[in-house]
């Protein structure tokens, strides 16, 4: 009988330990951190299609996207993207000639710099364009918006395309590439 009550008692302890770790599993996907992979070639030459990546989704819960911050955003209600963030509130975005003007200042882009070992070149060739050009014809970024845009300009659907993107929309920041193994490190450090 005591032998049965023990074996009971043990079988009981796995479901509640397996159980326990579903939810904790679930809060820490729903709440902290999710994977994504990288789905298309946008965001050439920083992340490559089928990058695998971490996704933290509780530090924008505590403060806003800071200008070059790689995000994920819910583009459809079925389709999240990964784009950077380009232009925060309050300013005007422009693009003349391949180089990036927020409120008529030159703002460098080191992250589109052609990186050692590189199999193909991603020269950035952006349109010229200016915020007032892409959709909702706004003249500044309003407030809880931003405008995003891939690394791979000549071959990305961004804002220039989808208009701004509500900071409601944002999923989180990207934290860890983790696949492929020789590309792995921290994002935006």
């Amino acid at each position: 009988m005591a032998k049965r009550k023990r074996k009971k008692n043990e079988w009981l302890d796995w479901v509640k330990a397996i159980v326990i770790a579903f939810i904790i599993a679930f809060v820490v996907r729903k709440f902290l951190f999710t994977p994504i992979i990288v789905d298309g070639p946008s965001m050439m030459p920083t992340l490559h299609d089928r990058d695998q990546l971490i996704v933290n989704k509780f530090n924008y819960h505590f403060e806003t996207p800071d200008r070059f911050d790689i995000v994920v955003f819910h583009a459809t209600k079925k389709k999240d993207f990964i784009k950077r963030v380009i232009g925060l509130p309050g300013e005007h975005v422009a693009v003349k000639d391949n180089v990036l003007y927020i409120n008529g200042k030159k703002i460098e882009e080191p992250f589109l710099e052609e990186k050692e070992g590189d199999m193909q070149s991603y020269r950035v060739l952006t349109e010229n364009f200016t915020l007032e050009e892409l959709p909702g014809n706004y003249k500044k970024i309003p407030k809880n918006y931003v405008l995003v845009l891939g690394d791979n300009r000549s071959n990305s659907v961004d804002s220039r395309i989808l208009g701004l993107i509500s900071l409601d929309q944002i999923v989180g920041k990207t934290s860890l590439l983790y696949w492929p193994l020789n590309r792995v490190q921290l994002m935006g450090e």
